[in-house]
């Protein structure tokens, strides 16, 4: 069979220094069968899909078949894991089989999750349970079709063997893309064993791959930084906008790129709550939703002082530079969430006013306890009510007496616009989803598949999220919030 790869396929990383990773073969499973192939990334990177889905395609998402090309490493990182610091972490049930060099130039890792031990598995079987692996390929999914810069899924296959937890799971691979898996905790590894060289050569290498614009300025690690800072920023941001908790927000959960990564304990919000937590490990709410800000800050604290011997050979101008870079955080992430939250309401001017129109709606919202993305859905169909006959939700929810003030000041606010109220509508439905991957369905989605071997709930689902900012009432279960006996209280992360 030709090469199923159009486009170059690659490992520069396995070129750099060996203790950057071990090179580790994906270990076998007994009979994979394919859950899906997702044809529309296929398509992106080069791949062909009917490739994917045949018996070779299968064996490759399973770990069972190498292409040629592919140099399969399992890399090494550190990482502040609830504040407390692992000096050794690494992919324990991962390995990066190579990258695709798509038409821009840009290479994506191909790395399969759940396929087997690694030198970096602690103790653990390097496997994956099925419905963590359901979680990551839906969530995942739902976030790049939301806008938010993310890892994707290519394909998932169930592999014929079980694996242990708390009882026999079946097992399963996700072969998972990202512009790359470098994490603030690959950094931290060197950093941590005093090894400047290698910092160096890493550091290096990330500004090639994802920071080339820094490479000719006056300070490339200092402008590197700058631009990973306000990359976070802006992806911060975006999972604030849209109610999302990524629930283990760990120096090695967080790329370097700034795309999202790592769908864990991961959960939309359904009514408004700041201090909402569902991750099992997460006891004192460190990783909350209205923490996010705040720890994406501690995290990018970390990064920059590590950097500091590389910023400059002079300590006091290192120490100036890198505080400058990490106190421009806050306005940066404040910025873009005022830039987000202004569209969600319409708001396509600026008025220092907007920041307690937004605070406003949030604290009735806390205190009605109203669904946040449906609340925010029912004010774009009150845009332009008449236009709003299509996509109205209003039988899906209503807002209580309580927000009359505040729809006043809203709708006296955006009469201060120039757009057409029909216009204003539009850059909300574009800004508001009303459907998300809720916690409840991915219950039910989970537990068809793990109890039944029923993809048809998986299935159904992706095909729903993949359009979330277009409703149809014939969906409407999709979008409405959970009954009190379908509320999910915990995720977990499935190690």
């Amino acid at each position: 069979m030709s090469s199923p790869f159009s486009r170059p396929f690659d490992n520069s990383y396995s070129r750099l220094p060996g203790d950057f990773f071990s090179r580790q073969t994906p270990d076998a499973v007994s009979s994979p069968v394919l859950i899906k192939a997702n044809h529309a990334l296929a398509h992106q990177l080069g791949i062909d899909p009917d490739w994917l889905e045949s018996d070779q395609g299968v064996a490759f998402v399973a770990g069972n078949y190498l292409p040629e090309g592919a140099d399969p490493i399992a890399t090494v990182y550190a990482g502040h894991q609830f504040g407390g610091f692992s000096p050794r972490l690494g992919d324990g049930r991962a390995v990066l089989i190579g990258e695709i060099i798509a038409e821009d130039g840009q290479r994506y890792d191909l790395q399969l999750k759940g396929s087997g031990r690694t030198p970096y598995s602690r103790g653990g079987d390097g496997r994956a349970p099925l419905g963590p692996v359901l979680r990551e390929y839906v969530v995942s999914e739902a976030m790049a079709a939301l806008g938010v810069p993310t890892s994707r899924a290519l394909a998932a296959v169930i592999t014929g063997d079980l694996v242990m937890r708390e009882t026999p799971l079946p097992g399963a691979v996700l072969a998972r893309v990202a512009k790359s898996h470098l994490r603030i905790g690959t950094m931290q590894y060197f950093a941590a064993r005093n090894d400047l060289k290698s910092l160096g050569v890493l550091v290096e290498y990330v500004i090639k791959r994802h920071y080339p614009e820094s490479e000719n300025s006056a300070n490339p690690v200092l402008s590197m930084l700058n631009g990973i800072i306000q990359k976070q920023a802006e992806l911060i941001a975006q999972w604030q906008s849209l109610g999302f908790i990524h629930g283990v927000m760990n120096t090695d959960n967080m790329l370097l790129s700034g795309d999202t990564i790592d769908y864990g304990p991961c959960a939309f919000l359904d009514e408004f709550e700041p201090g909402k937590t569902f991750s099992s490990i997460d006891h004192g709410g460190r990783y909350a939703y209205g923490n996010q800000p705040q720890i994406a800050h501690w995290n990018l604290s970390v990064l920059t002082q590590l950097l500091l011997p590389l910023i400059s050979d002079n300590q006091d101008q290192a120490l100036a530079d890198g505080q400058a870079a990490i106190d421009a955080f806050p306005a940066q992430y404040q910025s873009a969430y005022l830039k987000g939250m202004r569209s969600k309401l319409g708001l396509g001017t600026e008025l220092d006013s907007d920041a307690e129109l937004i605070q406003g709606l949030l604290k009735l919202m806390q205190e009605e306890q109203t669904d946040y993305t449906l609340t925010f859905r029912l004010l774009s169909d009150l845009a332009a009510p008449d236009n709003a006959t299509q996509q109205a939700v209003n039988e899906l929810i209503a807002l209580p007496t309580s927000f009359s003030g505040w729809l006043e000041r809203w709708q006296s606010r955006i009469a201060k616009e120039k757009q057409e109220p029909i216009a204003i509508q539009s850059l909300m439905y574009a800004n508001n989803p009303v459907f998300i991957p809720r916690n409840h369905l991915l219950e039910e989605v989970i537990a068809a598949a793990t109890t039944e071997m029923n993809f048809e709930p998986f299935e159904k689902l992706i095909d729903v999220l993949n359009h979330p900012y277009e409703y149809r009432a014939s969906l409407s279960r999709f979008a409405l919030p959970p009954q009190e006996d379908q509320v999910v209280k915990q995720t977990f992360c499935g190690t």
